[in-house]
């Protein structure tokens, strides 16, 4: 109030929540997040169904599938999907442990607000646990190696146990591994590299999920345009075009005014030869089969097809870029441009008979592979080819980083135990933050006991125990409740998977228990949702 008059400093549509009411609502937000998918956590966790507006329905227990497909509105809650979609894009994996450390911590700091702890001391502590727990995860990380395929198999297993393929689980896992060490690149170092885009995953609907397989080369999901063109081609040279092979129409408008038949024959004539021109030119080039971007024309498949060459059209820009690698040729946008250099080359090129695919094997390249899945149904498809992806994902982060830690809780009972010895070494109130970011390990063993219908008390304390006498790769067994080493096992996981989701959660919770002032523009006060 100024001399009796009211002074607005925010807009009329502007609601502004302050103090512990802020710290509350994001705290709310986080930890009704991570509800949302904590029952998915582990391999006995269970599936969400989501059916979006216009009746699409995804049957997944996928963290990062989850929150993208559920319609939030909360800006914190926002802030928690984000280190999931982070997360994913990151490493590939471990979206769900994320999200429910992030509630995890959040709900420790809710803890240490009600006894008048500062966030900005929340916060401190937080951030000096994450550095420890950091390096005691590099401690307890175990070496694997290029060649060992058998490690590289458990991590692969491990990545996809808990979804809906269990059945073909080991299969997938083989050809997993087998199509990430194929594109791995070593450097003069002895370290390895490896290209996401150079493993393309296709899927098709038909068969079972027994008939996934590993093919060194491209899978386009289209057939020959025309059924006179040979059903195989060995010894394929590929030209690439992203033209169409038809007459295109004209850049401005005009009319051609035919007044008789013979004017009406010279022209049907004269677009037949353009046409038929344009299969010379491949022909002469010396290529047997074509991958066409756009359309081609009924004449031109004729040529083609007499001249006993392979077409398929309108392929995607996507599959047209990884056929140019694999193949190690050239896209080029007229037939003219066909020549020896700009060809691509692959010892076979086959159409399979049950469905509308094409399968070009034997690439030039080495470094290009397909997966190809078949499902009985699309959402069941859909669900494999997540799997493959977060499998695929893993490996390559212990192919290029070389370490892996053990999973089953194991690792999060070690740091609680550790954190808090850490925790007694530093003195004033951050310790309380520290010993709070320690207890928030805990969430994770907890977690799968109760998703695996054991008494979690039980199994937590049975954990510690373990931890205490000095086991530090004990676990929970999720399927016998037993602990466990985890490491004879065979539950292992990339040590990138672990670190990056420690530091996304923790960072995500230091930023939003230092919020004591939120302003949304919208009406309605926000709220988890």
């Amino acid at each position: 109030m100024l001399a009796g008059q009211p002074i607005i400093i925010l807009r009329e549509n502007v609601e502004r929540t302050r103090g512990f009411e802020a710290q509350r609502s994001n705290i709310m937000a986080a930890k009704a997040i991570a509800a949302a998918v904590r029952t998915t956590l582990g391999p006995r966790g269970m599936d969400k169904m989501l059916v979006s507006s216009s009746g699409d329905v995804v049957i997944t227990n996928d963290g990062a599938t989850i929150l993208h497909e559920m319609s939030v509105q909360h800006p914190g809650a926002k802030l928690v999907v984000e280190v999931a979609e982070t997360q994913d894009g990151e490493v590939g994996d471990g979206t769900t442990t994320a999200t429910v450390l992030v509630g995890s911590l959040m709900e420790e700091a809710e803890r240490l607000l009600a006894q008048e702890v500062h966030p900005t001391i929340i916060a401190n502590g937080y951030q000096l646990g994450m550095e420890k727990a950091l390096l005691l995860l590099d401690d307890l990380a175990i070496t694997v190696g290029f060649g060992d395929r058998g490690d590289l198999l458990k991590i692969a297993d491990t990545a996809m146990t808990g979804k809906s393929i269990e059945a073909v689980k080991d299969k997938i896992s083989g050809i997993v591994v087998d199509a990430v060490r194929q594109v791995a690149v070593e450097s003069a170092r002895g370290t390895y590299t490896v290209d996401e885009d150079d493993v393309k995953i296709k899927t098709q609907v038909g068969d079972s999920m027994n008939d996934a397989k590993l093919i060194r080369g491209v899978v386009i999901d289209k057939k020959r345009v025309s059924e006179q063109m040979p059903t195989k081609v060995a010894d394929a040279k590929v030209a690439l075009l992203a033209l169409p092979l038809e007459v295109t129409k004209t850049q401005v408008k005009s009319k051609i005014k035919i007044t008789s038949s013979d004017q009406m024959k010279a022209f049907s004539e004269q677009e037949r030869e353009t046409l038929r021109k344009l299969a010379d030119q491949i022909v002469a080039s010396g290529a047997n089969v074509v991958l066409c971007q756009k359309g081609i024309a009924d004449a031109v498949q004729f040529y083609l097809a007499k001249a006993g060459i392979y077409a398929i059209e309108d392929v995607k820009e996507g599959d047209m870029k990884f056929a140019a690698k694999a193949l190690c040729g050239t896209i080029v946008n007229k037939p003219e441009e066909l020549n020896a250099a700009t060809l691509g080359h692959a010892e076979a090129t086959r159409e399979v008979p049950d469905a509308d695919l094409t399968i070009i094997s034997g690439c030039d390249n080495p470094r290009a592979v397909t997966i190809l899945l078949r499902g009985t149904s699309q959402l069941l498809l859909d669900e494999l080819e997540r799997a493959v992806y977060d499998a695929a994902r893993v490996v390559q982060d212990a192919i290029e980083d070389g370490k892996f830690v053990v999973g089953g809780g194991s690792v999060e009972t070690e740091l609680q135990l550790r954190m808090r010895e850490y925790a007694a070494t530093i003195g004033g109130r951050v310790q309380l933050a520290i010993e709070a970011f320690a207890n928030a390990f805990e969430v994770i063993p907890r977690t799968l006991a109760e998703n695996s219908g054991f008494d979690t008390i039980d199994k937590v304390v049975a954990l510690r125990k373990a931890h205490a006498d000095g086991a530090k790769y004990a676990g929970l067994n999720v399927y016998t409740g037993e602990v466990v080493d985890m490491r004879e096992a065979g539950v292992i996981e990339p040590l990138r998977v672990k670190t990056q989701a420690i530091k996304s959660a923790t960072e995500t919770a230091m930023l939003l228990v230092r919020v004591d002032d939120m302003m949304v523009t919208q009406s309605g006060r926000p709220g988890p949702q």
